[in-house]
């Protein structure tokens, strides 16, 4: 027969409850410090890879006979003038704080929720070449420092704490198709990539890749550790099958798409010159980071998206489609 043990009587001595009192006051004063700095919004831990463990992004397709292989390189700077604002002019027309996080510009200096195609031509711009598009995406903050904007709609308000990090570079390039020839882009089309809403979804729209400086053959949906002397990236890919049309759509998607990964485009659209936008940056090894998010989405990184609303002067356009056309390699000029 097995014998039952009595219960045993802990006796509390006069310093215990002060004890109990101490460790509860520490654990209380962890979460707090935890939600102040942004971590407890942030399913940082959850969603972060070691740079070793970043899967190897799949070799491209080999160029057909017809393919279209240059490039030309924009430069527009790396927003060093500080254009951020919490509005989406393709999303939310005339919504001001209509995205609910920060986004950041380069190239048209005036584009906000009230921005229409007619302002754009008519404003500044931070791109070489007479280039007045607008380029946006959400920002990333370092979560040990609070940010400027911690009690601001699009950022502490939202969810989205921590001091914006800018970029140590933008590099933004139009590429070619693998298997045919490219059509200059319509003026004033709209480009979106990415999904924002992905972390309650699902993953069809996910485009995020997040890579390491230095390893440009990696890239995933993580937000990667980088090792020392190398910080994060993003690189933003955007669609190149156009439906021949429209500058826009209902779901600001269906008039253009992706193509395959063959690179041939669906039925009954045209390819044009593939938009690449990556950023890098620099921060200290081993600081948390997020991008700012869709409260409810919780800065996961594959929310990751950025924008394009195309206001080149036809005759830019026509130069960019050639240089890619003939495999040449140009600047922004």
């Amino acid at each position: 027969m097995v014998k039952r043990s009595r219960p045993r009587h802990i006796a509390l001595t006069p310093s215990a409850p002060l004890l109990v009192i101490f460790c509860l006051s520490l654990v209380i004063g962890g979460i707090v410090t935890v939600r102040s700095t942004g971590h407890a919004a942030t399913p940082y831990a959850a969603n972060r890879i070691d740079a070793a463990d970043i899967p190897r992004i799949p070799h491209p397709p080999r160029p057909g006979a017809d393919a279209s292989y240059g490039s030309l390189t924009q430069d527009c700077g790396r927003n060093e003038k500080g254009h951020y604002n919490a509005d989406n002019m393709v999303t939310s027309p005339g919504l001001v704080g209509g995205a609910h996080h920060t986004h950041e510009y380069v190239g048209n200096v005036s584009t906000d929720a009230r921005s229409t195609d007619r302002s754009l031509a008519a404003a500044a711009t931070t791109c070489a070449g007479g280039d007045l598009s607008p380029y946006y995406w959400p920002v990333l903050r370092r979560l040990d420092r609070k940010g400027a904007d911690r009690h601001a709609h699009g950022g502490g308000s939202d969810g989205n704490t921590g001091e914006i990090l800018p970029p140590a570079s933008v590099k933004i390039e139009f590429l070619g198709n693998p298997v045919a020839k490219v059509v200059p882009m319509p003026r004033f089309l709209r480009l979106v990539t990415g999904d924002p809403v992905a972390a309650t979804t699902n993953d069809e729209r996910v485009r995020a890749q997040w890579g390491c400086t230095g390893r440009p053959d990696r890239a995933g949906r993580h937000y990667p550790r980088c090792p020392a002397g190398s910080g994060p990236t993003r690189t933003l890919e955007f669609p190149s099958c156009w439906n021949g049309l429209h500058t826009d759509s209902p779901d600001h998607r269906a008039h253009a798409v992706f193509p395959a990964p063959s690179g041939l485009c669906p039925p009954a659209t045209f390819p044009v010159p593939r938009l690449r936008v990556t950023l890098a940056y620099r921060l200290p090894h081993g600081v948390p980071y997020a991008i700012d998010s869709f409260p409810e989405q919780k800065r996961h990184p594959k929310t990751d998206h950025a924008f394009f609303v195309n206001v080149m002067p036809e005759q830019r356009l026509a130069r960019i489609a050639r240089c890619v056309n003939e495999g040449r390699r140009c600047g922004p000029r």
